[in-house]
């Protein structure tokens, strides 16, 4: 029976490698709620075992039965009736259902709306794990963030009929954000909110391109203040499906077949405002965006899992010269790179997901229960403030690099397999086209990279980087933590040059100083991994000549693939320095003429 939760050691290892303890203090406010809601644990040991618990329960659901309904929830799609109402695929519906009895549909709302009130990073394992069996699937149970959203920003009342709903599994939401003439440039949105004589409020105008925009209960962004037309006419609503909510067509699309996107006509429909006017985009949206765009991170390392597992497989199996494939070089190359590139994006979103709950709950603890202690309020203020502008950078980061390496592994894993791996005979084809979408849905990659820029020029990086530094390691990687400082070195040189020549050249040499750091973070925390015990062991593999090498340590294995990682990074680090301290502007000075006219035809 497969268990996509036990049959990956890279998970196991990670969730004992952070302070996952910590974080179930902060989510739980100390746990106070032991002893008020069913399964609210008492202490760190309990939630752990909690986390583990569902984790395990939900590897087995995915690996048993989402996965084996993938293929067929592809190849039948979604259905819009003459009503205008969608249905799954069947899959599709089943998958829901088993979820919903599994009791994962409210994985971080709180106890008192019937959620398991988990830690992010716990969330983030989940995604990834629903997203390796189906990631199509993911982009109905990765959108609790919308209840998340609701939680945060919405009036009490709200909050009652919409989170127990939410959590119970008995409805699905939407972010209906997207316009046909604003998709990146949310300021530009048009949608009318409006409000009638007995100040309640209505929606009337079209969104496009909404993930599950079927679902029962929508989160809008529309135009409140139809006199301001930035980015502060904007306002969220939430409304339920009725009979004023159209849905005038499916997207016909590469892939994800198994998640509706639809285009939705407004008539009229009746709403409720979340929060204040005005702070629709500025504050709620952002902050669920944000949210989102660690889904997609999670989603794409889980499809490059698959993806891999796909090549891995056949690499061993399939013959070719009288030997497995994997034995030749070339071969063995590429899948070495594809697993360490996976661990990477791991490690990153891991690690991001972590920064991210120590922020929201520094943040709540402020905000519900600040201490009296002035000087622990002034310590947890400074804290808060800390992994709100570390989480800033670090969230675009994640979710531009690891959607790019899906994408990477998915192309490559169809390489392995050849012509074979170009036919439907094998899920890597499918794996593929579910990939493109990751780089490009809440926000595409060149967006990714203008967020986390900011965040490396403004020092944000330099700080992190240190702390990441400051930690104690493990005797022989002395020589690792020498090439991460001298690329830390070139990174502050690039980011001295880049200040010089304004912000249009930032812009420019943006992806290159993202990549450097990016690089630099993730190998302090291969580092970090390298110098941590924990009790598992993995298969050593082979020793290039077929012999059995029995097993080691993940503590050992971690050290290998740091060694790999930094010091096949470290030419990297220097090539794209020399690069954005070379000026060259031509991109800038000299478009028209490199890039030619316009065709005409």
């Amino acid at each position: 029976m497969a268990n996509f939760y036990r049959d990956n050691n890279d998970i196991q290892f990670l969730l004992r490698y952070i302070d996952t303890g910590k974080l179930a203090e902060l989510a739980e406010d100390g746990f106070k709620f032991s002893g008020e809601f069913d399964y609210a644990p008492a202490n760190a040991e309990e939630a752990i075992q909690n986390y583990e618990m569902v984790l395990d329960t939900l590897g087995q659901l995915s690996g048993d039965f989402i996965a084996e309904r993938a293929e067929d929830v592809d190849r039948q799609g979604n259905i819009l009736n003459e009503d205008g109402t969608v249905s799954y695929a069947k899959g599709t519906a089943e998958n829901l259902e088993k979820l919903a009895q599994a009791e994962v549909m409210g994985f971080t709302l709180p106890h008192r709306f019937g959620g398991l009130n988990f830690p992010n990073v716990i969330y983030s394992i989940a995604i990834e794990i629903v997203s390796r069996a189906d990631a199509a699937l993911m982009n109905i149970f990765g959108l609790q963030g919308i209840a998340e959203t609701i939680n945060a920003f919405a009036s009490e009342e709200i909050k009652q009929k919409y989170l127990h709903e939410f959590s119970g599994g008995k409805v699905t939401g939407a972010m209906v954000l997207t316009e046909p003439d604003a998709g990146s440039d949310l300021q530009a949105v048009k949608l009318r909110a409006f409000q009638d004589k007995d100040s309640k409020w209505f929606l009337h105008g079209v969104k496009r391109f909404i993930t599950n925009g079927c679902g029962e209960v929508l989160l809008v962004l529309a135009r409140s203040e139809p006199d301001i037309s930035d980015g502060r006419g904007l306002s969220l609503f939430v409304c339920d499906r009725g009979s004023t909510v159209h849905i005038r067509r499916l997207e016909d699309k590469l892939g994800i077949h198994g998640s509706p996107t639809c285009e939705i006509f407004f008539d009229n429909t009746p709403c409720e405002i979340i929060g204040d006017r005005q702070r629709g985009l500025i504050t709620y949206v952002m902050s669920l965006m944000n949210g989102a765009r660690i889904g997609i991170a999670a989603q794409s390392v889980g499809i490059a899992e698959a993806a891999f597992r796909v090549a891995r497989d056949y690499a061993s199996t399939r013959k070719q010269f009288n030997i497995e494939i994997e034995k030749l070089p070339a071969v063995r190359d590429m899948l070495i790179d594809m697993k360490i590139a996976i661990e990477a994006g791991r490690a990153l979103l891991y690690e991001t997901s972590r920064v991210v709950d120590l922020e929201i709950g520094y943040a709540r603890r402020l905000q519900e229960n600040p201490p009296e202690d002035k000087a622990e309020a002034k310590q947890i203020k400074a804290n808060s403030r800390k992994y709100k502008r570390c989480a800033g950078m670090l969230t675009p980061m994640s979710k531009y690099y690891c959607s790019e390496m899906c994408n990477t592994i998915a192309y490559d894993s169809i390489q392995v397999l050849g012509g074979s791996g170009y036919m439907r005979d094998y899920a890597c084809e499918r794996h593929a086209r579910d990939a493109r979408i990751t780089t490009i849905y809440e926000g595409t990659s060149q967006l990714q990279i203008v967020a986390a820029v900011r965040g490396v020029c403004s020092g944000t990086a330099e700080k992190f980087i240190a702390e990441l530094a400051g930690q104690q390691f493990a005797p022989g990687v002395e020589d690792l933590l020498e090439k991460l400082s001298e690329g830390t070195e070139q990174l502050q040189k690039s980011i001295t040059f880049v200040k010089e020549n304004g912000n249009e050249y930032m812009d420019l040499y943006g992806r290159a100083l993202v990549d450097i750091a990016i690089d630099l973070i993730i190998g302090y925390l291969f580092c970090g991994q390298a110098s941590t015990e924990v009790d598992m062991e993995v298969s050593a593999e082979d020793n290039g000549e077929g012999e059995n090498g029995g097993t080691i340590s993940m503590k050992e294995r971690k050290a290998m693939i740091a060694r790999r990682f930094i010091t096949r990074n470290a030419p990297k680090i220097t090539s794209l320095t020399e690069s954005i301290c070379a000026g060259d502007k031509s991109t800038l000075t000299d478009y028209e003429a490199l890039v030619g006219p316009v065709p005409t035809e």
